[in-house]
């Protein structure tokens, strides 16, 4: 995924159809407010003991919103749509926020419209299936981290598509985490053939996606969704599966390098709420995360040992698994403990299925929106960027050439 920081020096909006702006501090949110109707509307998360977090919709409506009122504050936003996800495809979309500490405004950040990472298939709810209630067809934006902050500015300059209906700012607030219900880690062991923690599912793989190979690396240990404090309420209830991973694609969420890592759960809640609640996912895109002391986190739930089927490489979904480095790389070089962990669970996952680290796989495209239209094979490397699969610049100019050193690091795990 990429979560588009860069500030725009100073260049006016490029007006192709319209542009509908919106100023503002927050609205309070009026009880009952229903979303597309002029008004803001607030999706809470479930009423946990420490605060589950909520996100909020605040209409484009007209082209404007009020300002002058005051709601609670965010640390996350993007836009949404109602329809496909590509429908502001060839549109700009640039938003300012104001440090909630401060009153500082920031600059001018360009988030990117076209989808780089969802699920594969047609544009849908619940990662494509259309099941779920009240997950109706919608596309959004890449998110962008903000920190604790309390007034926003948007403008959207449609694509050649014109506006789509329903647009509107998403303002996640992560909350302060639901008290763990179950183990906060999953412990660090070499053994990779006991049983998973995750509830066993109808839809499980035959096999549990437990198909330990002679060169397998050790588990290190994760922190699970209660250590994060997932709220899972939000997700859907079950868990779908593909088939053995045989490819492990690295991603930087592109927040900010400079953050606490006592902090990265937080804003992996955050991330978590936008992918479920303003993009209609099931549950998170990405099966992993890596903060930058090295501390990997479980991402989508259903068992870390098990082939959980994500959506976090657009067309690639299949027998892969996403791993999220948390920071922008474009510049920031990756922390040495980051790369470390991106490696560990990169050789635990792959030698699963006994797959080298440092090899290749052929793999088939799900999607026309990747870098290989639908039903085209791909050989890609067992450790690849997400640019390998998708016209994007994740996980970064200072990462992405950091992979050949995460193979060999891998692969030596694996006793390669």
């Amino acid at each position: 995924m990429r979560i588009s920081p860069r500030a725009l020096r100073g260049r006016p909006p490029v007006v192709l159809l319209a542009v509908l702006t919106a100023a503002l501090t927050l609205p309070s949110i009026p009880a009952g407010a229903r979303a597309g109707g002029g008004v803001p509307v607030t999706r809470p998360g479930s009423a946990g003991p420490t605060g589950g977090g909520s996100v909020t919709s605040l209409p484009l409506t007209g082209g404007r919103l009020p300002a002058g009122r005051t709601a609670q504050r965010f640390d996350l936003l993007g836009v949404g749509w109602d329809g496909p996800a590509r429908a502001l495809a060839g549109g700009t979309v640039r938003v300012r926020t104001r440090d909630a500490a401060t009153g500082v405004w920031s600059g001018w950040h360009e988030l990117e419209t076209d989808g780089e990472d969802g699920p594969d298939g047609a544009d849908a709810g619940a990662d494509a299936t259309g099941t779920a209630a009240g997950r109706a067809p919608r596309g959004a934006t890449a998110p962008l981290w903000t920190g604790p902050s309390d007034g926003v500015a948007v403008e959207v300059t449609p694509g050649p598509a014109g506006p789509p209906p329903g647009l509107r700012v998403e303002l996640v607030d992560p909350g302060e985490g639901v008290r763990p219900a179950g183990p906060r880690t999953v412990p660090a062991e070499p053994s990779a053939a006991e049983p998973s923690a995750a509830e066993p599912s109808a839809t499980e793989p035959a096999d549990g996606g437990r198909r330990t190979g002679h060169h397998q690396a050790p588990r290190p240990e994760i922190v699970t969704r209660a250590g994060w404090g997932a709220d899972e309420s939000i997700r859907e209830p079950d868990f779908q599966y593909t088939g053995p991973v045989r490819a492990v694609f690295v991603h930087h969420t592109a927040t900010t390098t400079e953050y606490a890592c006592s902090d990265a759960p937080r804003l992996i809640r955050a991330i978590y709420q936008y992918h479920v609640q303003s993009n209609g996912w099931r549950d998170i895109g990405y099966n992993f995360l890596v903060d930058r002391c090295g501390t990997v986190y479980e991402g989508r739930a259903g068992g870390t040992d098990l082939p959980v089927h994500g959506a976090h490489t657009l067309g690639f979904n299949t027998d892969t698994a996403g791993v999220a480095a948390i920071g922008t790389f474009v510049t920031d070089v990756p922390p040495a403990d980051l790369l470390t962990g991106v490696a560990r669970i990169a050789a635990w996952k792959l030698g699963l299925t006994d797959q080298d680290a440092a090899g290749s796989t052929r793999l088939v495209s799900g999607s026309d929106g990747s870098l290989y239209p639908a039903g085209t094979g791909a050989v890609l490397r067992a450790v690849s960027g997400h640019r390998d699969a998708f016209n994007t610049e994740c996980p970064g100019d200072a990462l992405y050439p950091k992979l050949p050193e995460l193979r060999a690091e891998a692969a030596r795990l694996q006793g390669r």
